[in-house]
């Protein structure tokens, strides 16, 4: 399976170069710069970018324990008490198809300009995400199931270890790799306001300059994170979704 993951990301890496190398050639564009070129530059300010890089994981990592801690028991409550989703089922649903980059501005007045409000804009995005999915894979769990438990005695401890997480988990990863890789294309909007380590900084900063090597290089960065996560992702549902 490692080999064939492995083979896979060559491959695709391959073809993301002859592209990249084939986009150069047609538009002629300075603005476009060659991938080895691009990769040099990389690898010349690999410190720099690491560290730009470990920045912008930083605050993805925080914003995505976040939002499992108080995604995870909210979903759960919803599913099983229809008082709470009558309640605030409504409010779910008119906040989720909001772009949650326009609460920026509200968090930078509430929270300041720092690693806060940028922390909670990604946290809004994934939080909101988690909720609908989990309540929405307890909701498919057979009444029959929980009566079966109950018949054998089983405490709640017991019956949301071994029926609600394992019914809850697929449904889980499936919406954190979703609001993922929308937190990714937020971040680089969130790094642009008072911030000098991100990817999104680092980009800006790099376009501002005409530095496009540079540019592209924090472009790719910002790929090869959303490759790791979603990678994470990837092991996570075979070492714990085998069923």
């Amino acid at each position: 399976m490692k080999q064939k993951k492995g083979t896979s990301l060559v491959v695709g890496l391959v073809l993301l170069f002859l592209f990249w190398q084939l986009l150069v050639i047609m538009t002629n564009n300075r603005a476009v710069p060659e991938p080895l070129a691009t990769l040099k530059t990389g690898w010349e300010m690999k410190g720099l970018l690491l560290l730009h890089t470990g920045a912008s994981s930083l605050r993805i990592t925080v914003a995505l324990l976040l939002s499992l801690l108080i995604g995870v028991p909210l979903g759960i409550i919803f599913s099983r008490r229809s008082l709470a989703n009558k309640l605030l089922g409504p409010l779910i649903y008119f906040l989720y198809p909001l772009p949650k980059v326009a609460f920026l501005p509200v968090f930078m007045l509430f929270f300041g300009l720092g690693n806060v409000s940028k922390i909670l804009l990604i946290f809004s995005i994934i939080s909101i995400q988690v909720i609908v999915s989990i309540r929405d894979s307890v909701n498919e769990i057979p009444e029959s199931y929980y009566l079966v438990m109950r018949n054998y005695n089983s405490s709640k401890s017991q019956e949301l270890k071994f029926l609600v997480l394992p019914a809850l988990l697929p449904g889980l990863l499936s919406s954190l790799r979703i609001s993922t890789g929308i937190s990714l294309a937020s971040l680089f909007f969130a790094e642009n306001y008072n911030t000098t380590y991100g990817l999104g900084y680092l980009i800006l900063s790099a376009w501002s300059k005409m530095d496009y090597e540079e540019m592209f290089a924090g472009i790719l960065m910002i790929g090869v994170l959303g490759y790791l996560m979603f990678s994470g992702f990837d092991y996570l549902e075979q070492r714990f979704c085998r069923y």
